[in-house]
């Protein structure tokens, strides 16, 4: 009898234990975005429940992943990028971790106060910006002139875009809403053809859009110079039909206007909020996330030659940059 108490004691205090891994969740999505939610995503407060108890559980039984967040946070990332379909969540999440260890250049070691990331964003060049539209869409400002492809590296132009994506990923409206990015090219120069090679950008723009768990909705250019229209192509030629199906080209910045309302942008384009302040407050709050950013290197799933992950399956002829065995990866 005594041990049949001390087995059920044990047996509750791991429960408890593993109960306290999964913190309590509260859903901060105003009712619009809910009805968004279950319009688009098909989720209600019992799909979600039930998407975030399988999808822990297969994260337990994965044998390759040795550890990974499993907060209602960060697995709805997933979850509402892929319309609750846990198969495809899954997947993605696979992916996720695995791009971080074959791509750690790109994706490791996030850290604000690193001066070379910390200079490139005080620059201006990529500026999350604090209005959302209509739709309750955060918006992505690129600005080419205010990078130097002269002075700075594309790992380093990747490693401003992962942080920043890392900073934005836990906020639900965006999970639900997505993303709209504005690159104005009006500033490229001949410095930005030579920035990528064609392997690297390959295998960024496969990243991009099938391992990063954000809702892409909109992609707008504005003000391409026609040297450049050959540069944008080849990127935009990598993308899927989806995505290149939400790709629209303006030619001024007035045209953009028609799509998106002036007062989200900065000052500098006809907004009210200097693009200055808009750096300054975002980077504070990306001080505020570093710790979280950086511990995200603690996660990690294991990888070897005859791995069966999903990722391995999809990418094709990858040179350079990579792990352990993979030092060229060809999948049929």
């Amino acid at each position: 009898m005594m041990l049949d108490t001390e087995t059920t004691n044990q047996r509750q205090t791991s429960e408890q234990e593993h109960s306290d891994d999964f913190d309590p969740y509260t859903c901060t999505l105003s009712p619009g975005m809910k009805i968004v939610a279950k319009e688009e995503l098909h989720e209600d407060d019992n799909i979600r429940r039930q998407a975030l108890k399988q999808f822990r559980e297969w994260i337990s039984k994965h044998p390759s992943i040795k550890k990974c967040r499993t907060d209602s946070l960060f697995l709805l990332r997933f979850l509402r990028t892929k319309k609750f379909s846990v198969p495809d969540a899954c997947e993605m999440l696979e992916r996720y971790l695995t791009i971080r260890q074959l791509f750690p250049q790109w994706f490791s070691k996030l850290d604000v106060t690193d001066p070379t990331i910390s200079e490139i964003f005080d620059n201006g060049y990529l500026v999350p910006l604090p209005e959302r539209d209509d739709n309750g869409r955060q918006i992505i400002l690129s600005i080419a002139k205010n990078f130097d492809p002269y002075k700075y590296t594309s790992v380093q132009m990747a490693r401003v875009h992962s942080l920043i994506c890392e900073g934005l990923l836990d906020d639900e409206q965006s999970q639900v809403a997505g993303y709209v990015y504005i690159n104005d090219e009006s500033g490229i120069n001949m410095g930005f053809a030579s920035l990528w090679s064609l392997s690297d950008l390959r295998s960024m723009v496969k990243c991009i859009q099938n391992s990063t768990p954000m809702r892409h909705k909109e992609t707008h250019f504005v003000n391409i110079p026609q040297f450049a229209n050959r540069i944008i192509e080849l990127g935009v030629s990598l993308l899927s039909d989806k995505l290149k199906g939400r790709i629209t080209v303006h030619k001024s910045i007035d045209e953009l206007k028609e799509k998106i309302k002036p007062e989200i942008l900065p000052k500098e384009y006809g907004g009210t909020i200097p693009l200055d302040d808009i750096i300054k407050d975002f980077k504070l709050k990306l001080l505020q996330k570093r710790a979280a950013i950086l511990s995200l290197d603690d996660m990690c799933i294991e990888i070897n030659k005859d791995s069966n992950n999903s990722l391995v399956k999809g990418l094709k002829d990858i040179d350079g940059g990579l792990v352990g065995s993979f030092r060229k990866l060809e999948v049929d």
